[in-house]
């Protein structure tokens, strides 16, 4: 990585933190290249501050380190892209971000459908058929995952794409009312299958 430092007059180049699991930024901070070689040596993220000019390394005071995952430079070697795992908040106002935003893991449409779930299953008069297995209980989920594992399994030794698809879908959703039956998201499994990483 060949970092061109003189392209800013104060030799500071943006680095950009990302969280390596979540891949929500957390915040922007300058680095000089003695920032970098700190940085690259103690895999803790170090800038350099414009405020106190010198070297600080993020965490010094709070004890929120964010510890290195890895480096990257981009297309023009004029900004760097550090994916890190925070250990606390990013923002010295105390948030994850320095955008006042939530670092929590996103599993895109499936957080939102995981949103609708809840929603139903919180409203007493709705007559949802997702409100109806709730109010049905645990039984009734449970009985509905395995149906529609065994519908899924039936397709998958057919060649029909759109019923396998289909019947996978189902499975799915029935799934996730099933965990938020039991007390759970997809951030436990997220949790326990990173847990089994080797």
């Amino acid at each position: 990585m060949e970092l061109n430092f003189s392209k800013s007059p104060d030799g500071l180049l943006p680095a950009i933190i990302q969280d390596a699991q979540t891949k929500k930024v957390l915040m922007l901070g300058y680095m000089n290249a003695a920032a970098l070689e700190k940085t690259q040596t103690t895999r803790q993220v170090t800038f350099y501050s414009r405020s106190k000019q010198r070297l600080w390394t993020k965490g010094e005071e709070s004890g929120n380190f964010l510890q290195v995952v890895e480096i990257k430079a981009d297309c023009d070697q004029d900004t760097l892209l550090i994916q890190a795992s925070p250990k606390g908040p990013a923002c010295h106002k105390g948030t994850d971000t320095c955008w006042g935003e939530e670092n929590q893991a996103q599993f895109g449409f499936f957080s939102e459908l995981e949103n609708t779930i809840a929603q139903r299953k919180a409203a007493d008069e709705d007559k949802s058929y997702v409100a109806s297995l709730f109010r049905e209980g645990i039984n009734k989920i449970a009985q509905k995952v395995g149906e529609e594992a065994v519908e899924t399994v039936i397709e998958a030794k057919d060649d029909n794409k759109e019923l396998f698809l289909n019947e996978s879908a189902d499975l799915l959703f029935h799934y996730l009312i099933l965990l938020q039956a039991k007390g759970y998201s997809l951030k436990d499994i997220e949790a326990t299958l990173m847990a089994r990483k080797k």
